[in-house]
């Protein structure tokens, strides 16, 4: 039977929002690198801004900042701040995966739909707007404090909601920022989109959909 959630919760950026960090890593530096030393940046670009968000909350500028000018030194390229304040503001600028608006129109004004995003607040309006489809509530990492995967964040989404976990089916394309934490928190309906950010591990209980065009199905629309 679908379940009917209270309140559909799901990560922004990667999952609902193209999120071309590594795009934006490769107009900078495409030309020093080689393709195979270009992935290479960009994977660690990717692990290094998790590490990240996993302390203290800073602005996600810094998050940037810090990630990328880690990320120079391990590959032998040199840092420019610049490049970091560049690709910062790209972030807004981003749109939705071309299944989402359409999916998630099935929903809106059926079940209140929930952004938990790492975005700042400064940011996020933008990513939201072009989503094309109304969003009942926005929380982001400014809001709590602590960024996803920290439970800080989820805790801060629930108490604003003033629901628990059992309430929601939270939605996100990655395990590490998301659905562990979701796991570990007691979520017991979460929904994996497969954008091939990372494997399947079943070991997290989810239904997997290829993209939102999948989501209304999960919840009896």
């Amino acid at each position: 039977m679908p379940f009917t959630p209270k309140f559909i919760t799901f990560d922004c950026h990667g999952t609902m929002i193209f999120f071309d960090m590594g795009q934006a890593a490769r107009d900078h530096y495409g030309q020093v690198l080689s393709s195979d030393a270009m992935e290479v940046f960009i994977r660690d670009f990717s692990a290094y801004r998790l590490d990240e968000v996993l302390g203290a909350w800073k602005p996600y500028a810094e998050v940037v900042h810090n990630a990328l000018e880690r990320t120079c030194k391990r590959n032998g390229v040199a840092f420019d701040p610049a490049v970091a304040t560049e690709i910062y503001e790209r972030v807004p600028t981003w749109g939705p995966h071309p299944d989402v608006t359409a999916g998630l129109s099935r929903i809106a004004g059926k079940i209140p739909l929930v952004a938990l995003t790492n975005a700042m607040n400064s940011q996020i309006p933008h990513n939201i707007a072009n989503l094309g489809v109304p969003i009942t509530h926005v929380f982001t990492a400014e809001d709590a404090q602590a960024y996803k995967p920290q439970m800080q964040a989820f805790e801060y989404m629930f108490d604003q909601l003033g629901c628990g976990p059992e309430d929601i089916l939270h939605v996100s394309s990655s395990f590490r920022y998301d659905l562990m934490t979701a796991h570990d928190l007691g979520i017991t309906h979460k929904a994996w989109v497969n954008r091939g950010h990372e494997p399947a591990n079943p070991y997290y209980e989810y239904t997997e959909i290829p993209d939102i065009s999948g989501l209304p199905a999960l919840v009896g629309l």
